[in-house]
């Protein structure tokens, strides 16, 4: 299918298809022929007139039997007749700035392509049909009311309103807040959905690395050999944990290495490190170091690569089949757990703790999917209505709190796109497939 959208749209399609009369959101067959008049192909035409389209604009629709010359040949002739190739996301972008959908119904068409399960396609059609934006612009109607009050009352203090010590304000201030906790909540269950967990495996070369990757995938993903540094690439799979998305990331073993290969590998792997939601540093049940909690110990180089890091990790202590520790949480450690990779002993208790850890609630808790500038957004909106809370409650100060509920109206107007800046636009839209 080729989609024109635009004041010409009819006018071109009409170079290719003849001037035929066209009656709107019918489907009329027609051949399709290039600027010397030869036939392209045959198919449907469908006519949207404006404002009752995808985009608010004329746009028409011309569907032929396919095949990349077929569709390059048509879309040469559209160009030829005046049409341009649309940019990236360009069509959902134009249904946005035409009030036909909001900035999270629009990211959802994309969230909806890119679905990975069946529960992020699930979340990201809630979305499209506006369920996060409601959930939203709810939070923002409730907040415009307390700012009319706070700030009528700070307007007429002759009319000796005492709204601060009313209680009615800090009431619906904390009502407010307690609604904002739980959307951000959800939200965080959208992206999880969405985006899934990036797990990095880490650790000495030998430790077992590869071999636990293989287990979590549940296939060979990764070489698992007994000669140490096997590993010398990222190696990368996704999976899936009772509907969680799970990205392993397998790095290449850690020591001090002369070897130029290596060194490149334990760079990457530190880069990968950083970038990740969860780092699994993985040790030898057979030789632990003296210090579990050592973690320039469990890794060698990370005291300069990992200084300023502040990444929750899981240690597994791995082969436990030879070391003869039983397999399981250790008894003693948070976030530990003794297991071999090599027979899948206690990998199930690491399953549960890797989505306990991520906050993983179930499929039936993903009520629309989100994503990270959601999250940002939402937390900047608490942020300020916390710190509104402390205006009232610590100073009585009602022109500060005024202020934070401005503040926490803008942050919440930037997810669906009531207040957005011009280049943010340009980076959500240009992460759109073309076409779309």
């Amino acid at each position: 299918m080729v989609r024109l959208s635009g004041e010409r749209a009819l006018n071109i399609a009409k170079c290719l298809i003849g001037e035929r009369s066209l009656s709107p959101r019918k489907a009329h067959f027609s051949t399709f022929k290039d600027p010397g008049g030869q036939v392209i192909d045959e198919g449907l035409v469908l006519w949207f007139p404006a404002p009752g389209s995808f985009t608010g604009e004329e746009v028409v629709e011309l569907q032929g039997h396919g095949g990349p010359v077929i569709l390059d040949m048509l879309v040469a002739a559209c160009v030829h007749h005046g049409a341009r190739q649309a940019r990236a996301g360009e069509f959902s972008q134009r249904a946005f700035l035409n009030d036909k959908m909001d900035l999270t119904q629009a990211e959802a068409i994309a969230d909806l392509i890119d679905a990975g399960t069946r529960e992020s396609a699930r979340a990201a059609l809630n979305s499209l049909q506006g369920a996060f934006s409601r959930e939203v612009n709810t939070l923002v109607e409730q907040l415009i009311q307390l700012r009319i009050y706070v700030e009528a009352a700070i307007d007429f203090p002759e009319e000796e309103i005492d709204f601060l010590s009313e209680g009615g304000v800090a009431d619906d201030l904390r009502s407010l807040i307690d609604q904002a906790k739980a959307v951000l909540a959800s939200a965080r269950q959208g992206r999880l959905v969405r985006e899934g967990l990036s797990l990095v495996i880490a650790g000495r070369p030998n430790a077992g690395k590869s071999s636990l990757m293989n287990a979590l995938a549940g296939f060979d993903a990764a070489i698992v050999t007994e000669v140490a540094g096997t590993t010398r690439d990222v190696l990368r799979e996704s999976i899936q944990l009772d509907g969680m998305p799970l990205n392993l990331i397998d790095t290449a073993g850690l020591r001090e290495s002369g070897d130029q290969i290596e060194q490149e590998g334990i760079r990457r792997a530190f880069a990968e490190i950083k970038k990740a939601d969860r780092l699994l540093v993985v040790v030898d049940a057979q030789d632990p170091p003296g210090d579990l909690d050592d973690l320039a110990a469990l890794l060698p180089q990370s005291q300069r690569q990992l200084d300023d890091l502040r990444l929750p990790v899981t240690l597994v202590l791995n082969k436990a089949d030879l070391s003869g520790d039983p397999p399981g949480p250790h008894p003693s450690r948070p976030d530990t757990f003794i297991l071999s990779a090599a027979n899948g002993a206690g990998m199930d208790a690491l399953r549960t703790h890797l989505k306990v850890a991520a906050g993983y609630q179930g499929e039936a808790q993903s009520r629309f999917s989100a994503r990270r500038r959601h999250i940002t957004a939402l937390q900047e909106a608490l942020a300020a209505l916390d710190k509104g809370a402390e205006q009232l409650h610590g100073h009585a100060a009602g022109e500060l709190l005024a202020e934070d509920l401005r503040a926490a109206q803008q942050a919440l107007e930037e997810i669906t796109g009531a207040f957005t800046a011009d280049d943010l636009l340009g980076r959500i839209f240009s992460s759109f497939c073309i076409g779309k």
